[in-house]
């Protein structure tokens, strides 16, 4: 099992940047991809962005070109840098971690950004 815990959400105005930090522990060298995902009230849980193993990285098209997912395997740490926030991107956003069949995911942290 894996655990994670999401930090660096808060209010910022539109137009601003955020970092999310993911930070994980327990049996970390099992995970194959990790990803960002966001829920709305009132909407569906949806993916933001993943990165696996190896390196590739994949993002939502509402979030391509202002969010970059990356991670610091020496800190055992994913990160979510967002840029030219929007209101719509206001949101509790979840880090995810699979291993194999295994999924594990974190509290969330909440952002919100005014208009």
């Amino acid at each position: 099992q894996v655990r994670l815990v999401e930090s660096g959400g808060g209010l910022v105005q539109a137009g601003g940047s955020l970092r999310l930090s993911c930070a994980a522990s327990g049996n970390i060298f099992s995970i194959n991809v990790m990803s960002w995902y966001r829920q709305a009230p009132g909407k569906q849980r949806e993916l933001v962005a993943s990165i696996t193993n190896g390196g590739t990285t994949n993002e939502a098209g509402s979030v391509k070109g202002r969010f970059t997912i990356s991670r610091d395997a020496t800190k055992n740490t994913l990160y979510l840098q967002m840029n030219s926030l929007k209101p719509e991107d206001t949101a509790v956003y979840y880090c995810r971690a699979q291993s194999g069949v295994d999924i594990d995911w974190g509290q969330g942290t909440q952002v919100t950004v005014s208009s």
